[in-house]
């Protein structure tokens, strides 16, 4: 009773907790296919998204190297400037002077000194400031070129400049502090400016002056001081010393955090390329390059909130589409289930009846289809069981007769070695040697076809019993046969089905020794060899042969499949037609069936000749392997 309550426990429990087939292929279908939208839906976002930074990229690298561009013919500009200037031969007179001038030549130096350094600055009118500032007392300050170098003596470059040898130095700077600046002129202190400084040393190792060349920023950098922004993005540079210059007064730059690029710009040591960074919960890209020249950077930092909004749209979208159509198919599905496992259903139940031992009844289910296919094998399936149980209960009958049987050979043999052994035991005593050895070749043959242990054996074995044979046959035939082996050391322990050489040799005895009365002596030479990788083992005799036409016979026979042998050979005729081959054909069978197709029998023979077997097998050692 205990039993049987906790067994309808059981089943209540797995019943109550297994979920419906149709819920859980229902929850695998959405499964299934929202897995792989979702994975390909980031997969476009992301092929999207690398897309779009690609041509952001592209796009601002391309503005870069125009804004370079220009940078870089200002700067020969400058540098050509402060070279004339230099290579001018009245300014070096000039600076060069040992004595305080007369008015005379104030005016003079005026006319040709100044006004040349006036003409360049004319002729370049992107040039802020030319100027000279010189520590000579004898130089008189004339507005706006020459000053005297006690003017710059506290700006932080005056020492590096005066110590870089002549070498051009280039200054960033915030201001425009002029004090000669005209009045009438808007003050311009504000605005920052790009400054090319170098010293002057007409005699080597001697200070003469320092050269300044200035040019506004908005004029040097044209691009990145441009007012005209796009609103999504903005130039800017960044010198040696960390300083940011650009328009600061945008809303661009207003939600930006310097230090947000910096860091990241100063960690990458290429000398252009782009990186993303994060500034106030905004994403930026940041594209750069280098101004090697000038000692800075030049960057175009653009927003990403646009693009990215765009694209994560584009993809949620995608994603809600893709969901409404799996929940329009899961739906859809949901029902085409129900239709389909309603005939599962019919199945299971069936099922449960075989588990309970019932095996006599029909499935209510027609119809193709797979379900369909199913209960028609399912209907199958109960024929073959009532088929097998019909059978088993046969075998088990034959099986206990076979074991009677077996009893009662073994009871025989045992008498039959016996008889044999008082047999040649009296031979032996009346002194009749061929007798006892026939009767000796004869038990072991008996031994060899009653033992069967194996299905395979070593071809020493088999040839052992061939010579049994031989011996037991030549008393028939007053020893007009002789077996000659040709078979090398090395392969007597080749691997071999039981019982495939004997019967050969069988065939040969029968059908190839010309007449028992007649005094030929017929040959008998089995050779072994190896072929092609293969085992080849040849039963060759020098008897009567056959004919063309019964050899043909004789392969059709042992070739032909095992129906169509069946349906031309009746058993009756299969009697009268002993020794026609049949022999041949079972060993032939046997060794394809075990060993396959491209292995066994292949005759050939010559009439009033000679007929030869061959047998081939896989070269195989049953004491070595393979």
């Amino acid at each position: 009773m205990t039993s049987r309550l906790s067994g309808w426990k059981a089943r209540t429990i797995q019943a109550a907790g297994a979920v419906p087939l149709q819920t859980r292929l229902i929850v695998s279908y959405i499964f299934i296919m929202l897995i792989p939208v979702v994975l390909l839906s980031m997969y476009l976002f992301n092929s999207f998204y690398e897309s779009t930074i690609r041509e952001i990229v592209k796009t601002n690298e391309s503005m870069l190297e125009v804004e370079k561009t220009n940078i870089y013919n200002h700067m020969e500009t400058m540098e050509r400037t402060a070279q004339l200037i230099v290579s001018d031969t009245a300014v070096a007179e000039y600076l060069q002077s040992n004595r305080n001038l007369e008015v005379n030549e104030l005016l003079e130096y005026r006319r040709n000194a100044y006004d040349n350094l006036l003409r360049l600055q004319f002729n370049n009118p992107n040039l802020a400031h030319i100027r000279l500032f010189t520590s000579n007392a004898n130089v008189k300050e004339i507005w706006p070129v020459f000053f005297s170098e006690s003017r710059i003596t506290g700006q932080p470059w005056y020492k590096q400049v005066k110590e870089s040898s002549g070498t051009v130095q280039w200054i960033f700077g915030h201001s425009d502090p002029d004090l000669t600046r005209d009045t009438s002129v808007p003050s311009m202190d504000e605005r920052g400016k790009v400054s090319l400084l170098r010293e002057v040393s007409f005699v080597k190792g001697r200070h003469e002056a320092i050269v300044q060349v200035d040019m506004f920023f908005d004029l040097f950098f044209p691009k990145t001081f441009s007012r005209v922004q796009d609103g999504q993005s903005q130039m800017m540079i960044v010198d040696g010393s960390g300083t940011v210059h650009t328009l600061y007064d945008t809303a661009f730059f207003r939600k930006l955090v310097p230090s947000g690029f910096l860091d990241r710009l100063n960690r990458n040591a290429s000398p252009g390329g782009s990186f993303e960074f994060t500034s106030k919960g905004t994403r930026y890209l940041c594209v750069y390059a280098q101004l090697d020249r000038l000692g800075a950077f030049m960057l175009n930092i653009v927003s990403l909130e646009e693009p990215f909004s765009d694209i994560a749209k584009t993809r949620n979208n995608l994603i809600l589409a893709m969901i409404g159509l799996i929940a329009l198919l899961a739906v859809t599905t949901y029902f085409l289930l129900s239709l389909i496992l309603k005939k599962l259903h019919v199945l299971q139940n069936s099922m449960k009846r075989v588990r309970q031992g019932n095996f006599h009844f029909d499935i209510d289910i027609q119809g193709g289809g797979e379900v369909g296919e199913l209960a028609h094998h399912f209907r199958l399936m109960l024929r073959k069981i009532n088929e097998l149980i019909v059978e088993a209960v046969n075998k088990q009958a034959a099986t206990k007769e076979a074991e009677l049987n077996s009893l009662k050979n073994q009871i025989d043999s045992h008498f039959m070695y016996n008889t044999l052994e008082n047999l040649k035991m009296m031979a032996e005593i009346r002194e009749q040697y061929a007798l006892s050895d026939a009767l000796t070749s004869l038990g072991g043959m008996m031994r060899y076809n009653l033992k069967w242990t194996s299905d395979y054996v070593r071809l020493a074995d088999e040839i052992q019993h061939i010579g049994n044979y031989i011996a037991v046959m030549n008393i028939r035939y007053d020893d007009k046969l002789r077996l000659q082996l040709e078979i090398p050391p090395e392969f007597w322990d080749q691997k071999l089905l039981k019982m495939s050489l004997q019967p050969i040799v069988e065939n040969a005895v029968k059908h190839g020794i010309r007449s028992a009365g007649g005094e030929d002596v017929m040959v008998i030479t089995v050779k072994a060899r190896e072929l092609d990788g293969r085992m080849s083992i040849s039963v060759h005799d020098d008897g009567r042969g056959m004919s063309l036409r019964k050899l043909e016979e004789l392969r059709l026979t042992m070739n032909m499949e095992d129906e169509a042998f069946r349906h031309q050979h009746s058993a009756g005729e299969l009697r009268e037609r002993e020794g026609s081959g049949i022999g041949l054909r079972n060993v032939n069978q046997r060794v394809r069936l075990y060993y396959g197709r491209e292995y066994g029998l292949q005759v050939t023979s010559r009439e009033g000749a000679w007929t030869e077997v061959v047998l081939s097998l896989p070269l195989l050692s049953l004491t070595g392997g393979g």
